[in-house]
């Protein structure tokens, strides 16, 4: 029987990862057609057809996703080993993760930082659509995706979710813009808002709660990016419809305040995962004290 060749393994782990012949190519220091050419070898091997193309982007097969698996176990192992023998200590663990790009800066770092900073751990950060982040996960080139839109039910994989964490939203602006001692409907209808988008899950709940008060407020500005959101604030454009962890810093520093907490609306978030035969354990490490 005709033994694995690793070197084999080795160019598919890295074309699995990267998800572009060309970017592995460059990471491996040889040309595609030397990358084409092993990835094909080890098909041959093993039977199987690892990758499928779609337009000009490379994605896992099922038999691909299973060898990847195989994979990284094999090399992480490998590390190890060597990092033992040399007693240089732990060896580094990659810890690739994807955000969608609108979603709070200030809740990815404190997810994340219990791993930040630490010698033993690399991370890896992406941001972009759900679309595109919930197709690298499902393609294994993300171990986590953190999100406050969870993946539709009916996704060709079998994406695992956890609940992280939960923010009451708030009118959020500067001192000046936010005078005591007024109702709810009083300060919707007195002052320009800011809010997200109606794309938006938080802004159905925010056109069902005015509804339900009877006014009509004035939109200054629509954003589906909390970090301008945050910007807008600041600069006194209007009253921002978010979660307080958004501007966490300005409320401490006192540059901005609470104008009111909307008690029925919440932001949710979110950290997708899919099952691996090898999953990454610095997501238990994450993960394991989450409701």
């Amino acid at each position: 029987m005709t033994e694995l060749n690793y070197h084999h393994l080795r160019y598919f782990q890295t074309v699995a990862h990267e998800g572009n012949l060309t970017r592995a190519a460059a990471q491996l220091n040889v040309s595609q057609s030397a990358v084409s050419t092993q990835i094909r070898q080890l098909e041959e091997r093993l039977g199987q057809a690892l990758f499928e193309r779609r337009g000009r982007a490379l994605y896992l097969t099922e038999a691909g996703r299973i060898a990847l698996d195989h994979a990284d176990s094999i090399f992480a192992t490998g590390r190890e080993l060597i990092a033992t023998l040399q007693q240089s200590g732990e060896q580094r663990q990659a810890l690739r993760v994807g955000s969608l790009a609108t979603l709070s800066r200030n809740f990815q770092l404190a997810f994340l930082r219990p791993v930040l900073g630490r010698p033993d751990v690399e991370v890896i950060l992406r941001s972009g659509s759900a679309g595109e982040l919930f197709s690298a996960l499902s393609a294994l080139h993300l171990d986590l995706v953190l999100t406050n839109q969870p993946p539709p039910a009916d996704a060709l994989t079998s994406f695992v979710v956890q609940r992280l964490d939960e923010q009451t939203l708030s009118l959020i602006g500067v001192p000046e813009l936010c005078p005591p001692d007024l109702t709810l409907p009083e300060r919707f209808s007195r002052s320009a808002l800011i809010l997200p988008t109606a794309a938006s899950g938080l802004r159905m709940g925010f056109d069902a709660l005015v509804d339900r008060l009877g006014v009509r407020p004035q939109i200054v500005a629509e954003v589906d990016d909390m970090a301008m959101m945050r910007l807008l604030a600041r600069e006194g454009i209007g009253l921002a419809v978010m979660p307080p962890i958004v501007v966490r810093d300005e409320l401490a520093s006192g540059a901005l305040v609470e104008s009111a907490q909307l008690s029925n609306l919440t932001e949710t978030f979110y950290g997708v995962t899919v099952e691996r035969r090898f999953p990454n354990p610095l997501l238990a490490e994450l993960m394991q004290e989450r409701p």
